[in-house]
């Protein structure tokens, strides 16, 4: 008997405590974004009549309350727009701490924007034979597909390097990317992108090539990030790699690359420390199951054992699971002070 009224006791708390995170849930605007759309579609109706047709809501809590509250444009099937509204501050006037009219013809600017981005990209992309699959948070960098192996790195490096180089050319001499220093293009194999999350075709072109869960299917696999130098508005076509890893298998490859050097070098530092540093590790030329990168150490633990603010450096050369091949390099006094490093390029 007296197990069940506990039992009894335990079932009414529960129901209790979900009964007033219910509640308080609602009262924070959380169990549904009806009223922050309904607001949003209003807002939208009043300064762009037709042209916007709300296609979605999330929640922000607990971020800042309220929604964001997304459109589709109806004479650009590429273009989203999202706005930041909350109902309560949306009476007030505001969206997102701004005035809600400015804030949605800024959202919408940005949405035009961003979709004739895509296109510029787009284009130069399948004008040169690769197909955009996906693109970053903010429209960069793109995604492609290819099969990168030492037969074929060369090859497609150079391939995606003049699709970068029309993307300069189409987006003109003033645009940002002209000016920049570098652009990336991140390349995944054919047999991720088959499984890929592609969303709905229905969804416009930005929306769906950007969104988290489609990344995140392209990017649970190793994948490779190609970068390519450019200046004056001039393309380096030739570009580089790196393989860019899950964390798990990141965190391997490092313990296994840290431990082979640690051992390598107790024969001048018998008391050795490696950091857990994790650099860039760029492929080798021509390779894709060679590249090099940098550990650092410590010749000696500091009075904690530890190794603190590394000063040395090891350049090596490793196959793709870490194990180091051919001679490794000593670089000193990679530090300024207890600060940034300056490690020699490679």
């Amino acid at each position: 008997m007296t197990g069940s009224r506990r039992r009894g006791w335990k079932a009414a708390l529960i129901g209790v405590l979900t009964g007033s995170l219910v509640v308080l849930l609602g009262a924070c605007g959380v169990v549904d974004t009806d009223d922050d759309r309904r607001a949003a579609e209003e807002l939208a109706e009043k300064h762009f009549p037709g042209q916007l047709k709300a296609i979605g809501a999330r929640t922000l809590f607990p971020g800042s309350g309220g929604s964001e509250v997304t459109f589709a444009v109806t004479d650009d099937r590429d273009a989203v727009v999202r706005l930041r509204i909350d109902t309560d501050r949306a009476e007030e006037g505001t969206c997102d701490r701004k005035d809600c009219a400015p804030a949605l013809a800024e959202a919408v600017r940005r949405g035009r924007e961003q979709a004739a981005d895509f296109r510029t990209l787009k284009g130069a992309f399948d004008d040169c034979g690769y197909e955009v699959v996906a693109l970053g948070p903010t429209g960069a960098p793109p995604y492609v597909v290819a099969e990168l192996t030492n037969a074929t790195v060369t090859k497609v490096l150079g391939e995606i390097g003049e699709c970068v180089r029309g993307w300069v050319a189409a987006s003109g001499a003033d645009s940002r990317l002209a000016r920049a220093q570098g652009s990336y293009v991140n390349v995944v194999s054919p047999s991720v992108a088959d499984r890929r999350d592609r969303g709905k075709e229905s969804w416009p072109a930005v929306m769906r090539l950007t969104r988290s869960d489609l990344l995140a299917s392209l990017t649970k696999r190793a994948y490779f990030s190609a970068s390519y130098g450019i200046e004056a508005g001039r393309v380096d076509t030739t570009g580089s790699a790196r393989a860019v890893r899950p964390f798990r298998e990141s965190q391997k490859f490092g313990d296994t690359v840290q431990n082979a050097v640690k051992e390598r070098l107790r024969a001048t530092y018998p008391r050795v420390v490696m950091t857990t540093y994790q650099g860039i590790w760029r492929l080798e030329p021509g390779r894709v199951d060679r590249q090099t990168g940098y550990v650092l150490f410590c010749p000696e633990p500091d009075a904690r054992g530890r190794c603190v603010n590394s000063d040395d450096a090891a350049l090596v050369t490793t196959d793709e699971h870490g194990r180091p091949v051919g001679k490794i390099r000593l670089v000193h006094d990679v530090r300024e002070g207890t600060g940034m490093l300056r490690l020699p390029p490679y």
